[in-house]
């Protein structure tokens, strides 16, 4: 037990003539956790761009609704007169008639 956690300290498992095995196990374990952090990186990148599209969705909403909310407003019949009144219109004072057309076929 002693001596392993000595040849670990001292390096020595990787100088000997069996040490083939153990460069391969070390390259192995490296290129496993240069896989890892690329990942990892590759999966922030996503959540960050998640984020940012949520953002600006919601902006769009909003922008949206406040659209709405203006396009409500200027159809408002008290709205229209005003503008109308202004370039002379004024509603009529005489109600709409409502037309019906008898066809024979």
């Amino acid at each position: 037990m002693k001596k392993n956690i000595y040849s670990i300290l001292r390096g020595t498992f990787l100088v000997s003539e069996d040490s083939f095995k153990n460069w391969r196990l070390i390259l192995f374990i490296s290129g496993l956790a240069i896989v890892m952090i690329a990942s990892s990186h590759s999966a922030d990148k996503k959540v960050y761009e998640i984020v940012r599209l949520n953002n600006e969705v919601k902006e769009l909403r909003s922008r949206m609704f406040d659209g709405r909310t203006k396009l409500m407003q200027l159809k408002m019949e008290s709205s229209v007169v005003k503008k109308m009144k202004v370039k002379g219109l004024v509603p009529s004072v005489i109600p709409p008639k409502k037309i019906i057309v008898n066809s024979q076929i």
